[in-house]
């Protein structure tokens, strides 16, 4: 009695939790995965949202925080959406332009410093998840010379995203006789 009480209780408190939307799985009897949608106004808002992510890390490793650059945002944006053009996720874009080459036409008043991509279907903060365990997208995210962040996405009407996130460092101000 007390058992099947304490089942009622279970599963009365379960029942609370759930959403009343049916979860549909795949035939491997699998949860299919959601399609993450953003829209264009949510450019602000996920783009700082990454920022506070990434500086967030960036504070545990014991590196300075960075700042969203507008000029690093338009490089990011324009490679987010070459990207979909080109159908595939590099660094290069379909004109030849390396992410220097996009950085300087942006208008970037500093150095280029290093470039995360990639193409997903995923939140933008399960993408910095999978760049944090890879190495070299790792070191793009704390690298201690970087000052300044652009961040950018571009969504396909199939749901796929295209991630681009630049860094770069300011350029310094030369006092003469230094």
């Amino acid at each position: 009695m007390r058992l099947s009480s304490l089942l009622l209780i279970a599963s009365m408190a379960l029942s609370a939790c759930s959403t009343g939307i049916p979860v549909q799985v795949g035939p491997d009897g699998k949860p299919l995965p959601k399609v993450y949608r953003l829209n264009d106004r949510q450019q602000g808002t996920v783009q700082f949202r990454m920022l506070d992510s990434v500086n967030s890390l960036r504070q545990a490793r014991g590196v300075a925080p960075l700042a969203l650059n507008a000029e690093l945002n338009a490089a990011a944006a324009t490679h987010a959406r070459d990207m979909s053009v080109q159908n595939r996720p590099w660094l290069f874009g379909s004109d030849g332009s390396s992410p220097i080459d996009r950085v300087v036409r942006s208008g970037y008043q500093g150095s280029f410093v290093g470039q995360n991509i990639r193409e997903t279907y995923e939140t933008e903060l399960v993408t910095l998840a999978a760049w944090m365990e890879d190495e070299g997208a790792r070191t793009v995210l704390l690298d201690p010379r970087a000052q300044d962040m652009g961040f950018a996405f571009f969504q396909e009407k199939n749901g796929k995203i295209w991630w681009s996130l630049v860094t770069g460092r300011r350029a310094t101000a030369f006092a003469p006789g230094s």
